[in-house]
């Protein structure tokens, strides 16, 4: 996925109301853009470090920009709209990256299902059958480390996707999660149970049940990013 259009640089100054952040470009402008992550952000971004982001010309809009890449305060780059996420495993099974999901004949966004009124990113269709995909974002790393983690604040909609899963999977149906690592110079990623122990063992319950779980990375600059490498999932 090329950033189009291309994206400008600037300098985090504070983000804030969850949906705001404040930045310099590095022409000096002074800008209130949408931060479009409704996460902790935790250890992804760092007041004074750099950040990327894309500017809307529509009147219409209230906000100018929407941040699209942080640096991370262990030097790497994340990308923070988690908006990316589904169109980038999109573009992925498209191409065969994903090796493991190869194969559907029919690929289909937000379908409802499940007994708690669920809609899962992706319905694959198989000649046997469908698989049900669904799928997260992960910006949140750690200093001396490799491994990502998720999530980065308690989700209990996270919880809930998992228990949907989970009963898919007790009926024969092939339920997968799959984790879009959107951040560089990760190679596992992991439960993060410190922040979340609810969402960590409704995972470890979803995979009794047979939940396939799958981690795939990404190469990301601030021209562009793919899903472009599979990692490893630590239960």
């Amino acid at each position: 996925m090329q950033f189009s259009p291309a994206l400008e640089e600037g300098r985090l100054i504070k983000r804030y109301k969850r949906f705001l952040a404040d930045i310099e470009t590095v022409n000096g402008e002074l800008m209130t853009i949408h931060c479009p992550n409704t996460g902790s952000m935790l250890n992804c971004m760092v007041e004074g470090g750099q950040v990327w982001f894309s500017r809307s010309n529509d009147p219409k809009r209230k906000l100018p920009g929407t941040w699209e890449i942080s640096e991370t305060p262990q030097g790497r780059l994340a990308c923070v709209n988690t908006g990316r996420a589904n169109r980038l495993v999109e573009e992925a099974l498209l191409a065969g990256v994903i090796t493991e999901l190869n194969g559907f004949t029919a690929l289909k966004r937000e379908v409802a299902y499940g007994q708690e009124k669920s809609r899962i990113d992706f319905r694959l269709e198989y000649p046997d059958g469908f698989a049900f995909v669904e799928v997260k974002s992960v910006t949140l790393g750690f200093d001396g480390t490799s491994i990502a983690a998720f999530p980065d604040a308690v989700t209990q909609r996270g919880a809930k996707h998992l228990r949907e899963l989970a009963s898919l999977a007790r009926d024969g149906v092939r339920a997968v999660q799959l984790y879009c690592i959107n951040l560089t110079g990760i190679d596992a990623v992991r439960p993060a149970a410190e922040i979340d122990p609810g969402y960590a063992a409704a995972l470890k319950e979803a995979v009794a049940a047979g939940v396939q779980v799958l981690a795939y990375g990404v190469s990301l600059t601030p021209d562009a990013v793919r899903v472009d490498r599979r990692l490893a999932v630590i239960l």
